[in-house]
């Protein structure tokens, strides 16, 4: 007699959610991103279900003193268009760091998540603060070293 395994999916209401506390301090940007990534998504829990929203909230403070590998801060550039003829706009990562240091660590979370429904949803459970001090003392996040 063969025995059925059965798949468990778990809805978004039923996984309990927690609170991290990560320091961007002297961290490369791309390998943080992907661990934050991971929390958020809810990849790291026995209980990950790709279709629903598993994961955890993440709290990321001192976003302006990450840092970057090779000539990623000239090279790289962020760019947008305001849709009208000549409305190209790009900041170097230089500009970027030095005006919404934010911007930059949420921004690659960002392109690691879905590009879903499911993504626009898991990206409000990022939060970033350019300073070492954030509104969330209340929610008492874990600290973790990635």
């Amino acid at each position: 007699m063969k025995v059925k395994k059965v798949t468990k999916f778990i809805k978004s209401s039923d996984a309990e959610k927690k609170w991290f506390l990560v320091d961007a301090q002297d961290k490369v940007l791309g390998r943080l991103a992907t661990k934050i990534a991971r929390i958020i998504r809810g990849k790291n829990k026995a209980i990950f279900t790709p279709n629903s929203d598993t994961g955890d909230f993440v709290v990321v403070i001192n976003a302006e003193k990450v840092k970057f590998t090779g000539k990623r801060q000239t090279l790289k550039t962020y760019s947008h268009h305001s849709g009208y003829p000549g409305g190209l706009k790009t900041k170097s990562v230089q500009e970027m760091m030095s005006k919404k240091p934010e911007f930059v660590v949420h921004n690659a979370v960002q392109g690691m998540l879905p590009k879903t429904r499911l993504g626009k949803q898991l990206i409000k459970k990022l939060k970033v603060y350019a300073g070492n001090v954030h509104p969330h003392e209340a929610q008492k996040p874990e600290t973790i070293n990635l």
